[in-house]
């Protein structure tokens, strides 16, 4: 998993490139080559595609196949994409460039996806009052996606990237029965 993330990134980060660029001109360049990514990486995770893909189809016959499933779904650049990376034997890194264009354009647009775990629905208030804390923590837009748990009893579970925020009620009586068993 880690060789397709690495191999994934300079066709992330080049898909990007292309798009911030003709999104001068194009006001949705980026939206929409998110779109196709996203439809070509469920394409190559077909696993009639996967057997098509690994077995011993030449580069033509690869481009061919994976551009006639995909059909109008891609634009002329994004066909050229996709016949760039069949040449480079890379079409099953799609999902893992899709995964990485997403971040980059979160970056660019300084948004980020929180989950947020709680043992009740949050009301609407709540929602807005937590938004705002967030953002004004993580410097970011934010985008909250709530999920409710019962095993958390109390509080919040709070997932930025890499950052968690456990307050919890379940996680301080987990840390006290720790503290105890000393």
């Amino acid at each position: 998993m880690s060789e397709l993330t690495t191999v994934a990134r300079p066709y992330a980060k080049a898909a990007f490139d292309f798009a911030l660029e003709k999104s001068a001109v194009e006001a949705d360049a980026i939206e929409s080559w998110l779109e196709m990514l996203v439809f070509a990486a469920e394409v190559s995770k077909d696993d009639t595609i996967v057997g098509y893909l690994s077995g011993g189809a030449s580069v033509v016959q690869s481009q061919e196949i994976f551009l006639k499933v995909c059909g109008e779904q891609l634009s002329s650049e994004g066909q050229n994409f996709v016949k760039i990376m069949a040449e480079n034997g890379r079409l099953l890194a799609l999902p893992q460039v899709a995964t990485q264009f997403s971040e980059l354009k979160a970056e660019y647009e300084k948004t980020i996806v929180v989950d947020v775990t709680s043992a009740v629905e949050l009301t609407e208030d709540k929602l807005i009052t937590l938004s705002a804390a967030l953002e004004k923590r993580l410097a970011r837009k934010v985008q909250l996606n709530c999920n409710v748990d019962a095993s958390v009893v109390s509080g919040l579970v709070i997932q930025a990237g890499d950052m968690v925020i456990d307050g919890s009620v379940k996680n301080k009586l987990n840390r006290l029965a720790t503290a105890m068993q000393f």
